[in-house]
């Protein structure tokens, strides 16, 4: 037998014995009063080995035990951190002590009732008077120096690397404050928040793979969002002119570090405005998420400064590709053209083979060359009409669109554009994007034809807007991989690995 079933089968005998001495190890509620770092906060001024009379009730997680004999001393771990309890045989009462002593182990949630006192070495901790054992812990903890080293174990058990790894669970609280910075940001502006069908008839508002289901009831096939746009923008036809949705979309695409195939995103319309205030809404964002996490101008992210000072810089999707590639694509404006365009440079990186039409082989010269290069944020904007087909042209040149992206360190954070609301060049193009899809481009969007007729209504001219909030938190947090801004990201079978 080794170690761990050894402890496991002590545990499971000490939860017997409890049982049969009428003690309940998993009673219904604790009255919490206090907080670890609240009482240090509050307490901070006692002089060493100084006891107060204030009583304090705190509940968490024992981490540690030293047991002294006369004198133990254990790690309690709460919501707001860890603080240092002390049982103490002539202040500790004798039922709560021989409690402690006999039956509590590293792992067990217990509650605690005591005085705040400082140690001689300074430390703020809790003599506690009596405990109450609220969940008996029944499997070990990982090694308490180590935690869990194997990054796959840490996300499949995320319990276990939250309780080991206080950084870990920094990243998720900062992850809510920046949807509700968000959210705050966007009512303010007189927004209101809608919510949208998860499941949908007709999938569309993004170039992207849908996952499949099926309605029994109806026998009906089905699709999971890919994206919120279209019903939001019916709601703009609708005469909601303000209109935003932080929600799930499902993307049946590859998983690595910049991508899980149910990722959260912020979608938004602002009818009667256009891609150049949402630039300055966007940096206006980027100021206030920010200055809420007390960040400086200039951030590390994964060993690179990046500068989030405002405005950012503006460039042109022609300009870039020119500037990067040697390529004109005013030249070069079709597929075979661009084709022979990448051979001549010898651009090696990008597959040709992959792209069935211009639009897709502009997305995998930008993707492959241009995108990387890019550390510092940029606004890329002007993207060719053939990149997105729910954009509206620019009224200049309508080979390409009023669009932008923000890019920062390689990675999309954000597309924006002004919404196509001409309901003939929007059925063009959908139709366009059908015949792509009956060739076998899986990413091609389906012709939706009530969507269409929405349009026919008639939409005001609207901007349009989609952030990935978990890419967003990723480089406000310094995380490497999205699968350590999502608390239960996508794992590929253990059996298959």
């Amino acid at each position: 037998m080794g170690r761990k079933e050894q402890i496991i089968n002590q545990r499971n005998k000490k939860l017997q014995e409890l049982r049969n001495q009428g003690i309940n190890p998993y009673p219904n509620k604790f009255n919490v009063k206090d907080y670890s770092q609240e009482i240090k906060n509050k307490y901070f001024k006692l002089k060493n080995n100084e006891k107060n009379s204030i009583i304090v009730k705190i509940a968490g997680r024992v981490m540690t035990k030293r047991n002294l004999g006369k004198l133990i001393f254990a790690n309690l771990q709460d919501n707001q951190g860890k603080i240092q309890i002390i049982l103490q045989k002539d202040q500790t009462k004798s039922k709560s002590f021989d409690l402690f002593k006999k039956y509590i182990d590293s792992g067990d949630i217990i509650g605690c009732e005591g005085n705040i006192m400082k140690t001689k070495t300074g430390e703020i901790s809790v003599l506690i008077k009596n405990i109450e054992l609220l969940s008996k812990s029944l499997l070990p903890l990982p090694e308490k120096f180590h935690g869990i080293q194997d990054k796959e174990e840490r996300y499949r058990k995320r319990y276990l690397d939250l309780i080991m790894n206080p950084k870990i669970k920094d990243v998720f609280i900062k992850r809510g404050i920046i949807i509700e910075e968000i959210r705050n940001f966007l009512k303010e502006r007189g927004f209101i928040e809608a919510e949208i069908p998860t499941l949908q008839r007709i999938y569309g508002g993004a170039s992207a793979r849908p996952f499949k289901t099926h309605l029994n009831t109806l026998n009906m096939d089905l699709f999971l969002a890919i994206s919120p746009e279209l019903y939001l923008k019916r709601l703009i036809v609708g005469g909601i002119d303000k209109i935003f949705s932080i929600g799930k979309s499902f993307r049946n695409e590859g998983v690595d570090w910049n991508h899980n195939p149910e990722f959260t995103t912020l979608e938004f319309y602002y009818a009667y405005s256009n891609y150049e205030r949402l630039m300055e809404m966007t940096e206006e964002l980027i100021n206030r998420l920010r200055k809420r996490l007390n960040l400086e101008e200039k951030i590390n992210y994964q060993g690179k400064k990046i500068n989030l000072k405002t405005p950012f810089k503006r460039i042109k999707f022609r300009d870039l590709i020119l500037k990067e590639t040697k390529i004109d694509i005013d030249k070069a404006g079709n597929f075979d053209k661009l084709k022979k365009e990448i051979n001549s440079k010898k651009l090696k990186e990008v597959n040709i083979k992959e792209c069935t039409h211009y639009g897709a082989l502009l997305e995998e010269l930008y993707k492959r060359i241009i995108r990387p290069k890019i550390i510092q944020p940029v606004f890329l904007t002007h993207y060719p009409v053939e990149m997105i087909a729910l954009a509206k042209r620019n009224e200049i040149n309508p080979r390409y669109i009023n669009t932008f992206q923000l890019l920062i360190n390689g990675t999309e954070l954000l597309k924006a554009y002004d919404e196509l609301n001409d309901p003939q060049d929007q059925e063009i193009r959908l139709k366009e994007q059908s015949k792509l899809l009956k060739k076998g481009d899986e990413e091609a969007m389906p012709m939706d034809k009530d969507f269409i007729n929405a349009l026919k209504v008639a939409m005001p001219p609207t901007a349009g807007y989609g952030l990935g909030i978990d890419r967003l938190v990723m480089l406000l947090t310094n995380q490497a991989s999205i699968k350590d801004v999502i608390l239960f990201p996508f794992m590929r079978d253990e059996k298959r690995k």
